[in-house]
């Protein structure tokens, strides 16, 4: 249960970082894409730190929801940062909530909800077993730089959201590496945490995370990142908690509820990504 409240409270500071970090992301000039100038441009404007300040409310809130919990069950939870985000920007942005985005709400929230009951991750580690960590990084990381070279090719919302699905990876392998790097505080306390090279991996790993989502927010608009990088975090960690961590999902005719979850997401972020909401987030031009 304190996983699962974490989670929520993850998802929300996550989702409101998003909103922040978008209104900054307008300001920035298109030739500062994929530079690290770019973090010069943003840190000169207090929304966008007071969005860094929600990121890391956010990492401590995920760090206690995954030593508390499964990585199957905490990441997915992340889905409902979509809504979130919708709902929060039509309070910053100060336009009314319609209600198609209260729909897609109730879409993407019952849908997890089935989604989660029917699958009922259990079991697993608490650490990563063995070399297990090293086809898992050389896969992430073919993986990212097909996303980030195919992205350099195309512009605009294409563009935005591979980069947000790259993201995601980051985000996911971020929390994987955090999960097992909170493991050592349970075993051998401060010492063995500071003596994990997972720490030190999650760090890089949360950096480059965040250099790709100002990249993807500053290249289209915040509906074409947020699906991937929501629904993206929450498969990629899926896969990081069974294969790593060895955590179990249901099977059987249990996949049916699964997948009719999954269908109720799905619908819940068409509906939220066409609302006029949403629109209001879209890039401006920009002047070179």
């Amino acid at each position: 249960m304190i996983s699962v409240l974490f989670a929520v409270l993850t998802a929300f500071s996550n989702g409101t970082a998003s909103v922040l970090q978008r209104r900054a992301a307008l300001n920035v000039p298109d030739s500062e894409a994929m530079r690290l100038s770019l973090f010069g441009h943003l840190m000169r404007q207090k929304v966008w730190l007071a969005g860094i300040g929600l990121v890391i409310v956010a990492a401590l809130c995920q760090a206690v929801a995954l030593a508390t919990g499964p990585i199957a069950v905490v990441q997915p939870i992340f889905v409902i940062e979509l809504p979130a985000t919708l709902v929060v920007a039509g309070f910053v942005m100060r336009v009314g909530v319609p209600r198609q985005v209260w729909y897609g709400v109730a879409a993407v929230t019952l849908g997890l909800a089935l989604g989660m009951a029917a699958a009922a991750p259990v079991g697993g580690s608490e650490d990563v077993q063995g070399a297990a960590w090293i086809p898992a990084l050389v896969a992430t990381g073919i993986f990212e730089a097909a996303l980030i070279a195919t992205a350099l090719g195309t512009s605009g919302d294409l563009r935005a959201a591979l980069l947000g699905l790259a993201a995601a990876c980051g985000y996911a392998l971020t929390a994987a590496l955090m999960k097992d790097a909170m493991s050592r505080l349970d075993a051998d306390g401060v010492a063995g945490l500071l003596t994990a090279w997972q720490l030190y991996a999650t760090a890089v790993a949360g950096v480059g995370a965040l250099f790709l989502l100002q990249n993807a927010l500053q290249a289209g608009s915040l509906v074409a990142v947020q699906p991937m990088l929501t629904l993206g975090d929450a498969l990629i960690s899926i896969t990081y908690g069974v294969t790593l961590f060895g955590e179990e999902l249901r099977s059987g005719w249990w996949l049916l509820p699964q997948v009719a979850g999954a269908a109720l997401i799905a619908v819940g972020c068409v509906v939220l990504a066409r609302s006029p909401l949403a629109a209001v987030n879209a890039a401006p031009p920009r002047v070179e």
